[in-house]
């Protein structure tokens, strides 16, 4: 009976054996790599860089503004606040091509020649609606335009009132009846070579510009006022 008290002894079931952890980073068993109820750690947010649309050297033109235009509007036309002065909001550059819808070719050129000198790329400017006796399809390229804003704005006044006007021959100043009634000034010109960052070898056809000066001035005299503080060479009418 002994003995036989021993033998059901052995059949009785065994525990269970334990379970020896995960070496060298495994997957915990049923976790999918990771516990259950644990929070994954925050993603550290991406660090966001604005490019650059000028050099290191800031405008001197935009620095002229705060320094000396400000002062100057302020005591001439009695404004009580900084803020009262009128501003230049954005500078407007249209080349017209009209045998763009012909040529297409012709379009990158201009587009070539208003990227040199306003160092921006243009957009493609294309018609509104057909035009029979013009031979004018609806959405062909007809010109180009850019419009600058900021640093890019004033450097470019800057070598507008500096350099290329300069350039014009028999300049006598700009025409001061290109204002528009609402403080706007549009101011033609004749050839784009008269920006030093146009090659004159590699020019296929001499073209002309259309520039519109927007401001902040509620009139054109306030506006006016703004432009001669800023250097532009008005002819004496």
């Amino acid at each position: 009976m002994a003995m036989a008290d021993e033998k059901k002894a052995d059949k009785s079931p065994k525990a269970p054996k334990a379970q020896k952890a995960p070496q060298g980073g495994g997957k915990a068993p049923g976790g999918g790599g990771r516990a259950r109820g644990a929070q994954a750690a925050p993603a550290e947010p991406a660090v966001v860089t604005r490019a650059k649309v000028s050099g290191e050297v800031p405008p001197r033109m935009r620095d002229r503004f705060r320094t000396a235009v400000i002062p100057a509007l302020m005591k001439e036309r009695d404004y009580t606040n900084p803020f009262q002065v009128p501003r230049l909001m954005k500078v407007v550059i249209n080349m017209g091509v009209g045998e763009g819808k012909e040529n297409a070719k012709v379009i990158d050129f201009a587009t070539a020649d208003l990227e040199a000198i306003a160092g921006q790329k243009p957009v493609v400017t294309r018609a509104r609606k057909s035009i029979a006796n013009f031979k004018l399809r609806e959405n062909a390229p007809i010109g180009c335009k850019v419009t600058l804003r900021g640093p890019r704005m004033y450097e470019f006044l800057d070598r507008l009132v500096n350099v290329a006007l300069p350039r014009v021959r028999d300049f006598k100043g700009v025409p001061p009846k290109g204002f528009d009634g609402r403080g706007n000034y549009n101011l033609g010109l004749r050839e784009q070579i008269i920006f030093p960052e146009i090659v004159y070898d590699k020019v296929d056809k001499v073209r002309g510009m259309d520039i519109t000066m927007v401001t902040t001035a509620g009139t054109d005299e306030e506006a006016k006022a703004l432009l001669a503080q800023l250097g532009v060479p008005f002819r004496e009418s």
